[in-house]
């Protein structure tokens, strides 16, 4: 195998691989990409065995085909702190060769091309098509609210609910729950695939960071138990989460009688300056509302305490609730509108958080003492 690689495109293309190889595993192969050279462009597949990702690199210059195996992280070091604008990749039997204008390393391949497992591709139509940038919008939206660890798998990953032409992106960790709506470009026929599956979060965290453009059109295909996605000269491939998501819309309050239209930056800034005086005791920060005004507030037993008001048009009865602090700051963050919705009942009931008709957020109260 040789090729010449555009340097800043072999990159971007390691930056997004290597986020799916893994550090530790009993299978060393893993921990390496497979370089595939064709007649006018290279693929480079990487896989953790859950997830994978083939990326068609076209900016290169193939001078002889050929297929090899590198060590992912050494290679992506070299690309990156390379200064040349191109590079040259030579592959022969057990070694690959980095060529700059003034550097040469040679990585050792720990296998042979045909240990590498597979990775699929895209082959066919696929079953439904989402703008990228909608796609984005919406991981953005949900992905922070799943479960980080947990035993029960299904809140691992985004639960995706076709409906009509909306695909809804619903995360929950137990404790609070993000459920997003966006727009398909073209959804599948009744019955033609599942109406809900939940992706993994590692696969979902991977198509956020695929560049986009305003063009960028996602297709996703189901296979057996996989989903494969394409965007543009990237396939990800991943396993779905076996198990049954929560029914989340019996937690979803309908009944709050405590309406409050708040400004997101003023709320955020708000929670961040009542939250700087909390601890691992107190572990939250009091809402206060009553007429006229919105009190946020935070206690530290050995520190001191800390109040921020709010100014705002509500005429109902007072009341006091807890949150945890953090999960405000990370839903007020992806609000993508000036003002938002809060929805409160009683003080042990969550509250409901609404920016525009597409986007919702559940969180549980916590008790201050």
């Amino acid at each position: 195998m040789k090729v010449t690689f555009n340097r800043a495109a072999l990159s971007e293309a390691l930056g997004l691989l290597t986020s799916v190889v893994p550090s530790r595993t009993p299978k060393p192969i893993l921990r390496c990409v497979q370089i595939t050279a064709e007649e006018k462009a290279v693929r480079i597949c990487a896989t953790d065995l859950e997830v994978g990702i083939n990326y068609l690199v076209s900016e290169v210059q193939v001078e002889k085909a050929g297929e090899i195996i590198v060590p992912a992280d050494r290679l992506a070091a070299i690309v990156r702190e390379s200064v040349d604008d191109v590079l040259l990749l030579e592959g022969s039997k057990g070694t690959c060769e980095i060529k700059g204008t003034d550097s040469h390393f040679t990585l050792l391949s720990p296998g042979e091309p045909g240990q590498y497992p597979v990775v699929p591709g895209f082959d066919g139509d696929g079953d439904i098509k989402i703008a990228l940038g909608n796609l984005q919008a919406g991981i953005e939206q949900s992905l922070f609210a799943t479960a980080k660890e947990s035993s029960r798998y299904a809140i691992n990953g985004v639960l995706w609910e076709i409906k009509d032409k909306k695909l809804l992106l619903v995360a929950t960790d137990g404790r609070r729950l993000a459920r997003c709506r966006v727009n398909l470009s073209s959804a599948p026929a009744k019955n033609e695939v599942p109406g809900n599956i939940i992706v993994p979060a590692k696969a979902m965290g991977l198509l956020d960071k695929i560049g986009s453009s305003e063009k960028d059109s996602v297709t996703v295909k189901l296979v057996d138990n996989q989903i494969i996605i394409s965007c543009a000269n990237v396939v990800i491939s991943s396993n779905l989460v076996e198990g049954n998501f929560p029914k989340y819309e019996d937690i979803i309050p309908s009944d709050h009688d405590k309406k409050l239209t708040l400004s997101t930056d003023g709320t955020l800034s708000a929670v961040r300056r009542a939250s700087l005086l909390t601890s691992e005791e107190s572990r939250g920060i009091k809402l206060s509302i009553e007429k006229g005004k919105l009190v946020f507030s935070g206690r530290a037993p050995e520190t001191g305490d800390a109040q921020v008001d709010m100014p705002i048009d509500y005429k109902g009865e007072a009341m006091e609730i807890g949150f945890n602090p953090q999960f405000l700051i990370d839903v007020l963050r992806v609000i993508k509108t000036p003002e938002f919705e809060f929805e409160l009942g009683q003080s042990d009931r969550p509250g409901l958080i609404k920016s525009g008709t597409n986007f919702l957020y559940v969180l549980m109260p916590i008790n201050l003492g």
